[in-house]
């Protein structure tokens, strides 16, 4: 019989958790059970991946700068990549902008469940607020400031710190590259089989991925609100939901038109890491099996996967700033504000420029929505009306930001001809059978 594959195991772990967590939660006492003794596997799984996303970072990205050995070809890739990146967003923010105001979601809120989601939700907009606000008081280059860290021990302490790590990887490899190939070896060497080791740590922690799923997705469905709250917001979800299909639709044109890759390759190349991304919620600890798929799977050489990747889950957050476009207008139909073709021009600009600050965690995205509502005059308290849809539209919009992530890599690597065949075809491929 032949063994199933890895993103078959964790479709089927996630519809599994889906089942028992809706059985549950019409049990006495069953909500409790999840939260007790299933949902701790789900933090678990999450604490594992997120255990190894630093040491991965440093690993691949001190490997692939060092193994560049020319700084013309580090500023060629880096350039190429942001740039890439950048464009990507805007296309993101613009189609959320063109759907929402197509299909007017907020017209269909009423005010009895306006009033009723500010009321329920109103501690948990407190809380995005005075986090948006501690940044807004930070200075225009408080982001630039923190890109360097002052002790990158304490840097590496926080996955949030991603970028410090960034930062200090690629220096350290611009490092390796500018002293004698000779007193760089026995670094390199280092860094080399401390990255086979990591990655190795990746595959056996996928093997208990379908579990991991299984206890995330059943936590989520008996901690939803009510049904009610969902209804009402069914016009916005389905909007930022067609947006993100429309913008995987745009990822595949890209991949097929720069690489000349069919999208079923793609697609079958990166399904497993979309999955863990829906479970997750974090672009971050999605991180390790991102770079696994994309350079075994997808034919991405591991010098380009270990620069751009990375990077893109740091800075390129295009469903975050898609889903910020669509809340945005949202809120505006939902009080009845109209917002002019200048301010939403402005939304643009603002939501791509909080996605490249947006951390690559569950819920960064609420954050960084403060601020692009009040760049556009909307009432801060609006973010009351759509938190009670925003985990399960953050688990979309995390799939997609990783698809992007693949996306870039892809054509990045395309173009300096660094994109090869696929070194395995299955994730299966790389354990015994018994």
């Amino acid at each position: 019989m032949k063994k199933l594959a890895l993103h078959w195991k964790i479709l089927l772990g996630m519809l599994v958790g889906i089942i028992v967590g809706l059985l549950m939660s019409n049990l006495e006492g069953g909500r409790e059970i999840i939260q007790d003794w299933v949902k701790p596997f789900g933090k678990i799984f999450i604490n594992s991946l997120k255990l190894i996303a630093i040491p991965l970072i440093l690993a691949a990205l001190i490997k692939g700068v060092s193994d560049l050995k020319d700084i013309s070809k580090l500023s060629k890739m880096g350039g190429r990549t942001i740039g890439i990146y950048i464009t990507t967003t805007i296309i993101a923010v613009s189609i959320g902008l063109v759907l929402v105001n197509i299909v007017k979601p907020g017209n269909s809120i009423t005010e009895v469940t306006r009033a009723e989601m500010v009321e329920n939700y109103s501690g948990d907009t407190q809380k995005y607020k005075d986090s948006a606000k501690e940044q807004k008081e930070s200075g225009p280059l408080k982001a630039l400031e923190d890109i360097v860290p002052e002790n990158i021990f304490s840097a590496a302490t926080s996955n949030r710190n991603m970028l410090q790590i960034i930062f200090f990887a690629v220096f350290f490899g611009i490092g390796l590259i500018l002293i004698p190939e000779e007193k760089s070896k026995t670094v390199k060497s280092f860094f080399d089989g401390f990255n086979e080791v990591i990655l190795k740590m990746v595959d056996l922690i996928m093997l208990a991925a379908p579990y991991g799923v299984f206890a995330l997705l059943a936590a989520l469905v008996v901690e939803s609100p009510s049904v009610d709250l969902f209804k009402a917001l069914g016009w916005y979800a389905l909007t930022v939901i067609l947006g993100l299909i429309c913008l995987v639709a745009v990822y595949i044109f890209i991949v097929l038109v720069f690489t000349k890759k069919k999208p079923l390759f793609f697609l079958n190349g990166i399904s497993p890491a979309q999955l863990l991304a829906f479970s997750t919620s974090s672009s971050a600890a999605t991180l390790p099996v991102t770079m696994e798929r994309v350079t075994e799977h997808l034919g991405v050489e591991e010098e380009v996967a270990s620069f751009v990747l990375p990077i893109g889950a740091t800075i390129n957050m295009d469903g975050t700033s898609l889903y910020q476009a669509v809340a945005a207008v949202f809120i505006a139909q939902a009080f009845g504000m109209d917002l002019s073709f200048s301010t939403q021009l402005g939304i643009i600009a603002t939501a791509t420029l909080a996605s490249i600050g947006s951390a690559a965690v569950p819920g960064a995205g609420m954050v960084m929505l403060v601020g692009v509502l009040g760049y556009a005059g909307i009432p801060e308290a609006g973010l009351a009306l759509i938190f009670a849809v925003d985990r399960p539209l953050d688990m979309c919009r995390t799939v997609v930001n990783v698809t992007g992530d693949a996306t870039v890599s892809m054509v990045v690597g395309k173009s300096i001809g660094k994109l090869g065949e696929p070194h395995v075809k299955n994730w299966d491929d790389n354990y015994p059978k018994n």
